[in-house]
């Protein structure tokens, strides 16, 4: 088999590699360094930068795998805080906003609790924190989740007074796995019936791990990137997590938030996309950001020229945000 097929997204690799060690992130200037309880009294670390006049305060929940409160990524191969450059930009926006590591940063304990009840029930504890905090005084609360992060929000989304979801994957995560690996495959050359070997097996893998039963033997065609990728998925300390997050469906969550909802995509995201249609029974604000990627940084190059490897190279601090505009007009317009 060509070595060269595939290297797989680095989204679809860490997807759910929850449980890599990750050193805890800097405090950045203007940050507020706090620790708070999180699901079951675990302790939560946190940076709080003060807002404006908007009448709204951010509570920020990141992404996928070992990506701490600022969206730094021991998997990014450049240093990359998309994540405190938000909050800088919301703060520019009149907003003050919390972000917190999630509770497996740093961590290396194998036994450490990251389902997803102890997940949502973190972010939970932010939005409480959030509203005891000084400069969140009188505000109401806006939820902003990035990624796989906005699956968490849309399970806590009744708990703020609006939810803004980036990047949020556009199928469940199961198909989004499926939809990344397959357009690596493509992008890649493979055969047809080599893609087929590869996404048969995942498939299977992601079967075998909703019954809770070991992979399935892997054949010689499926590819040591794919075979990876599932034995991630698969790997004791997050299988739970992962069992039951493959099919939660984002937008039946979504048509059933109670609050105010917008819904941002990068044009130029090859991670998680906008979806070609939208369900009608969506009634939020659905946003295209243009010349952006999975991490809201200004992206020129085409989308159909970029891979997960290439894109990466535009996620790190060099790269500044795109046009968040529309979003700025939202967020003006939220009542």
């Amino acid at each position: 088999m060509n070595p060269a097929w595939p290297c797989l997204p680095l989204t679809a690799l860490a997807a759910f590699s929850q449980t890599a060690p990750a050193p805890a992130p800097a405090p950045a200037p203007g940050d507020r360094e706090i620790t708070f309880p999180g699901f079951n009294a675990f302790p939560l670390k946190g940076s709080v930068k003060a807002g404006g006049e908007h009448r709204y305060f951010a509570v920020m929940v990141a992404g996928s795998g070992p990506t701490d409160r600022d969206w730094s990524n021991p998997l990014i191969p450049v240093p990359s805080h998309g994540g405190r450059d938000l909050a800088a930009w919301l703060q520019g926006q009149g907003l003050g906003s919390l972000r917190y590591d999630k509770r497996f940063i740093g961590s290396k304990d194998p036994k450490l609790d990251i389902s997803l009840d102890a997940q949502v029930g973190d972010l939970k504890a932010a939005l409480r924190t959030a509203h005891a905090l000084p400069e969140a005084r009188g505000k109401k609360l806006l939820l902003v989740g990035h990624s796989e992060g906005a699956l968490l929000a849309l399970l806590a989304g009744g708990e703020a007074d609006a939810d803004l979801l980036l990047a949020m994957p556009g199928l469940s995560m199961g198909r989004v796995i499926l939809a990344q690996v397959k357009a690596q495959l493509d992008a890649a050359g493979a055969p047809a019936e080599v893609a087929q070997a590869n996404l048969g097996y995942l498939e299977a893998s992601e079967a075998a791990i909703r019954q809770d039963k070991p992979l399935p033997e892997a054949g010689p065609q499926v590819a040591p990137g794919v075979l990876r990728l599932a034995r991630v998925l698969a790997q004791p300390e997050s299988r739970g997590f992962v069992r039951d997050t493959l099919d939660l469906d984002p937008w039946a969550l979504a048509q059933r938030l109670p609050v105010p909802c917008a819904v941002a995509w990068g044009d130029r995201d090859v991670q998680t996309w906008r979806p070609d249609a939208v369900p009608p029974g969506f009634k939020g604000t659905v946003i295209e950001l243009p010349e952006a990627n999975h991490l809201l940084k200004r992206e020129a190059r085409p989308r159909a020229s970029l891979d997960g490897r290439s894109a990466a190279s535009a996620y790190g601090d060099g790269t500044p945000l795109a046009d968040l505009t529309p979003v700025a007009q939202w967020l003006k317009a939220l009542k």
